[in-house]
């Protein structure tokens, strides 16, 4: 009891300090712009956005979106789920503290909301100096705008996952690239970007960190134990198989043991376990940030002592 009363005393010392950090969060609605452009002053949003429109394309392309009907609907629905930045301010901000936190040298990015005909591949796009967020992908997973993509696709196309997916494109820029081909080591990669989303959003569920329903979640702890006996007895840990990953890693509707549970899986289960394997290794060791995010998959993994949940 001692030892947690101590550990949320540290917790919230830490919290207290990330939000006193000063941090500017500019967003810039180009979305709204563009709702609003007619023929007449497209050459001002050009010269003022001159990135969203490559020279390649003639003005009667974007003369012909502003004045496509879908278009048009997916601005009015946009605008009737995010009228103002209020919201996106304050979720931003949080975001951009706790990194700041972290990682000191890191600068705050320009904003940039706009709309992508629900590119649902590419939500969030991130640079140095820019980070760009396609609002009509975040509008709810029962929008009829969803109604022909799959499921377990539409299941994160919601609010909530905006703050997860920014933390990913972050964690993509952050975090070294596996070194080595083997299961393990896409497991280990994908496990510490779970871990920076528990670190720079310690608010939200671990269900929306990783994108399943609180069901999918329940289901990937209650086996947790019988997945790793799995993968260890098939001997595919070490593994450079890349069908492992269309199987375990990548987000499909199920995962692919080719047994009876997989209609009851989650999709991206290895994920889940290397989640649980980095979890460990920074509850054994005394490691950094900077430390856990260049450490070698192979040496994470023997350090971690990990243990399944039974």
């Amino acid at each position: 009891m001692s030892f947690m009363c101590l550990n949320c005393n540290t917790q919230d010392k830490t919290e207290k300090e990330i939000r006193s950090i000063p941090m500017e969060v500019k967003i810039v609605r180009f979305d709204k712009e563009f709702a609003v452009t007619r023929e007449s002053t497209l050459l001002e949003l050009k010269a003022k956005y001159p990135v969203f429109f490559p020279k390649q394309f003639n003005d009667s392309i974007w003369i012909q979106k502003l004045n496509d009907t879908l278009q048009q609907e997916l601005n009015s629905e946009v605008e009737k789920k995010f009228p103002s930045n209020e919201k996106l301010e304050e979720e931003l901000l949080s975001i951009f503290q706790h990194i700041k936190y972290y990682f000191p040298r890191f600068n705050s990015p320009t904003v940039v909301t706009t709309t992508s005909d629900v590119d649902y591949n590419n939500k969030i796009i991130l640079s140095d100096s820019l980070l760009i967020i396609s609002l009509d992908t975040y509008l709810g997973s029962d929008h009829r705008f969803y109604g022909g993509i799959k499921n377990y696709i539409a299941q994160n196309l919601t609010e909530s996952q905006m703050g997860p997916d920014i933390v990913a494109a972050y964690a993509h820029q952050i975090i070294a690239k596996p070194s080595q081909r083997t299961f393990m080591a896409h497991m280990v990669f994908f496990g510490k970007e779970l871990y920076l989303k528990d670190v720079l959003l310690p608010n939200l569920s671990d269900a929306e960190k990783i994108g399943y329903t609180e069901e999918q979640l329940k289901w990937a702890h209650e086996n947790e134990s019988e997945m790793w006996r799995y993968f260890v007895e098939k001997e595919l840990l070490y593994s450079t198989s890349e069908k492992l990953l269309t199987q375990f890693i990548n987000p499909a509707p199920f995962s692919k043991f080719y047994l009876e549970i997989d209609n009851e899986s989650p999709g991206m289960i290895g994920r889940y376990l290397g989640w649980q394997i980095v979890r460990s290794y920074m509850n054994t060791t005394n490691d950094t940030m900077n430390d856990l995010l260049n450490l070698d998959s192979d040496d994470l993994f023997k350090k971690s002592k990990y243990k399944p949940s039974k």
